[in-house]
């Protein structure tokens, strides 16, 4: 499948772009960022120096990934969504002096298989969003997510749990859920759940 880069765009000579992957017009692809396979980078989007997606990963309108992000396998990332990367973010140093790169250190939010960040989401660096977890749209996350898990708010909360099709899943009243979607069941494993039985 051929890469379909938008002649608006603007890409770095030294980022790596996959097979298939398609930046559309006005996004921003910085320098020695990577894009696996398949990638969709959306109009307006911005992705910074270094960061680096696996294969079909979405990253949707206006939305923002700033370095060092991580982002696994077939990551979703909303319509203006912001990934951050300054702790203790300043335009100035304690002189007045204008900041520089050299005057702080980046640090990047990491997202594991499958997760979905919804629209106007902020993550918060450098906050983990685990495999398969989703991001509500509008919530502000401020602590690791575990796999799975549903979050929601300003701070996120969790309020419950998805799976692999991202649909909430439903208690099914012996501690463990099941998939309305893909009739898939889970069970509980440490801090998040693990799935038991695929579908058939």
């Amino acid at each position: 499948m051929a890469t379909r880069i938008a002649d608006s765009a603007d890409v770095a000579e030294d980022a790596q772009v996959g097979d298939g992957s398609s930046v559309w017009h006005l996004a921003q692809v910085r320098e020695g960022a990577v894009l696996g396979e398949g990638c969709v980078i959306g109009r307006g989007a911005y992705v910074g120096t270094g960061v680096h997606l696996g294969d079909h990963c979405k990253v949707q309108n206006y939305a923002l990934v700033y370095e060092p992000a991580r982002l696994a396998d077939g990551v979703f990332v909303g319509p203006a969504a912001v990934l951050t990367n300054d702790t203790f973010p300043r335009a100035i140093n304690p002189d007045g002096s204008l900041k520089s790169a050299d005057d702080w250190e980046a640090v990047g939010v990491t997202i594991g298989h499958g997760a979905s960040v919804g629209a106007r989401a902020v993550c918060v660096a450098p906050v983990r969003i685990g495999a398969w977890a989703t991001v509500a749209a509008g919530a502000v996350v401020t602590r690791d997510v575990p796999d799975h898990a549903l979050v929601v708010g300003v701070p996120a909360r969790q309020v419950g749990w998805v799976g692999q099709a991202g649909t909430p899943l439903q208690a099914t009243g012996d501690g463990g859920w099941t998939c309305p979607v893909t009739g898939a069941t889970y069970e509980p494993h440490g801090d998040t759940i693990r799935q038991v039985a695929p579908s058939e």
